[in-house]
């Protein structure tokens, strides 16, 4: 099993999760916030949080020698359900063809509970390496 880094993305704290893992081509990457790469806030948009979600989900694939469509499952956890075309909208920027099978599920909070304002949402992802052609 290896972990996957990239500059773009920030490192989990010691001890705590591994942002990725791919073991003979399927990969995990886990929940993602849309929080930049020093911790900066990307602000109450859910739509703007969304997109900086998927472009680490790129960013980390990219690292692995994935692309976006190696992705076969997404689970998206959002605060409020009815923003979730936000999320499909941001979605549309990067992918093409046949989508990920997804998962969507209205919670109270995601990532850090310090966070200001709240964030809105968050992804994970698992796929294969190159099985998206």
């Amino acid at each position: 099993m290896k972990t996957i880094r990239s500059p773009t993305v920030a490192e989990a704290p010691p001890q705590t999760w591994s942002n990725m893992k791919v073991v003979n081509g399927y990969f995990h990457i886990a929940g993602m916030t849309g929080s930049g790469p020093n911790g900066e806030h990307p602000g109450d948009d859910m739509y703007i949080q969304a997109k900086s979600i998927f472009q680490k989900f790129k960013d980390l694939l990219e690292a692995a020698g994935g692309k976006m469509n190696d992705i076969m499952s997404i689970t998206v956890y959002v605060t409020n359900l009815d923003e979730n075309t936000d999320v499909w909208r941001a979605r549309r920027e990067f992918f093409t063809g046949d989508f990920p099978c997804s998962t969507l599920i209205e919670v109270k909070r995601v990532g850090s509970p310090k966070a200001s304002p709240p964030l809105k949402v968050e992804i994970n992802a698992t796929g294969v390496i190159g099985a998206g052609g």
